[in-house]
């Protein structure tokens, strides 16, 4: 009876033992976990910020150049959800002497663009895809205007098309050389009648 007893106690203190250390192990489990997390935290952060992604919506963040006829010119980093409207009451609405009218409002943003709100009376470019000297402006061209650069046929300005719709905007005109059937020789041909942006 005493040796059972004896036995029953050595494994209650065994087991007294055993909780003690486990807890003391995982209360510094739990400490050196809080550790970590605080040191990560920041990482992350700066994760988010490498990436340039707004917080709110998700949307990445590009940078855009407004100048001219506005009230604050200078660049902004907006969402690339963002339109031109968007971008000009950024920088402090249209001025007095704004010539509003060739300014596309409702244009969505995209990194590096360039928005120039010329002054009333100024030589602009107009709304669609080519320019006032007849150039055209591919970027925001139809397909019946890039149409007519020369080389450029019905199947080579849908392909144009597609591509600018899968990339974004062309960057520069030697971006074309990047669609299959586009070479050196074609776009030499038509190099001076395209308008970037």
């Amino acid at each position: 009876m005493l040796t059972h007893l004896k036995h029953n106690w050595l494994i209650i203190v065994i087991g007294i033992v055993v909780i003690f250390v486990l807890l003391i192990i995982s209360k510094d489990d739990a400490d050196h976990l809080d550790a970590n997390m605080d040191t990560m935290a920041p990482v992350a952060e700066n994760e988010d910020d490498t990436h340039n992604v707004d917080q709110e919506t998700g949307d990445s963040i590009v940078v855009v150049d407004v100048k001219g006829e506005v009230h604050d010119p200078g660049v902004y980093e907006v969402s690339e959800a963002d339109r031109i409207h968007d971008v000009i009451e950024m920088a402090g609405g249209f001025t007095d002497d704004a010539d509003e009218i060739p300014v596309n409002l409702a244009q969505k943003v995209y990194d590096e663009l360039i928005v120039y709100v010329p002054k009333k009376g100024d030589d602009v470019v107009s709304e669609s895809g080519q320019d006032e000297s007849g150039g055209v402006r591919i970027n925001y061209a139809t397909q019946e205007e890039i149409e007519t650069l020369p080389g450029i046929g019905p199947s080579k300005a849908e392909t144009i098309l597609q591509y600018r719709e899968e990339n974004g905007h062309f960057q520069t005109v030697d971006d074309l050389l990047d669609i299959s059937g586009i070479g050196e020789k074609t776009l030499d041909n038509m190099k001076d009648e395209i308008q970037i942006p």
